[in-house]
């Protein structure tokens, strides 16, 4: 269990206000209002400080419910649909309500029946939440922001859930797939770096043609 866990703040407080989302949470245990002591068994940790996990802010509503923010995409604060995070410290059937209540999106395909994908450790292949259990509509409790609230049942206490918006593919995979087409040696592939990113990482250019001597104009 991480130290120094926050409480999560009254529900209520600040509800809809994207200045008070931050970095990505990491480890951080949810703890109902005027709880003191260490955090049990179902007091729910919350982790996106991972390549691709994108969770700004945790608010408890209820016992069972949560709202979720999610943080912008880099240089466009007005841009907000992916999220990626963790779930542990559950209990078993224990049963939720997530709230991703800052979406930016006004239509969404989450509004003709997909739904956001789900894995564990004990089921680490990704799948899709039942649709049933998925809803997407606007809210007027959060500056009418479009919300997508999915339920979900935990079923083993020692797992880490993990909850994505669709399947995450990231640069560090990116990279390793580029890395083994540069070493296949193939005459009509070319990798060469352009610059890089505002994050400091590697922009490529591919530059890929037919293999040579293969056609005649």
């Amino acid at each position: 269990m991480a130290e120094g866990s926050q409480t999560a703040p009254e529900a209520g407080n600040d509800m809809g206000n994207d200045d008070a989302i931050g970095g990505n949470v990491s480890k951080y245990i949810v703890l109902p209002t005027g709880y003191c002591g260490q955090p049990k068994k179902g007091h729910l940790l919350f982790d996106a400080c991972f390549e691709s996990g994108n969770l700004g802010r945790v608010d408890q509503v209820s016992e069972f419910e949560y709202d979720l923010f999610i943080r912008p995409d880099t240089c466009n604060p007005r841009f907000r649909v992916w999220f990626n995070f963790t779930v542990e410290n559950v209990k078993e059937s224990q049963r939720v309500i997530f709230n991703i209540v800052n979406f930016s999106k006004t239509k969404s395909l989450y509004r003709d029946g997909m739904a956001p994908m789900v894995k564990s450790t004990s089921r680490p292949k990704w799948q899709r939440l039942p649709p049933k259990n998925v809803y997407y509509y606007r809210c007027p409790d959060h500056r009418k922001n479009y919300v997508m609230s999915f339920a979900f049942c935990f079923d083993r206490e020692e797992d880490t859930y993990q909850f994505a918006y669709c399947y995450p593919y990231t640069y560090t995979r990116f990279q390793h797939y580029l890395d083994s087409l540069q070493k296949r040696n193939m005459d009509y592939f070319f990798r060469e770096q352009l610059g890089q990113s505002v994050q400091q990482r590697q922009l490529d250019l591919l530059t890929i043609t037919s293999p040579a001597g293969r056609w005649s104009w």
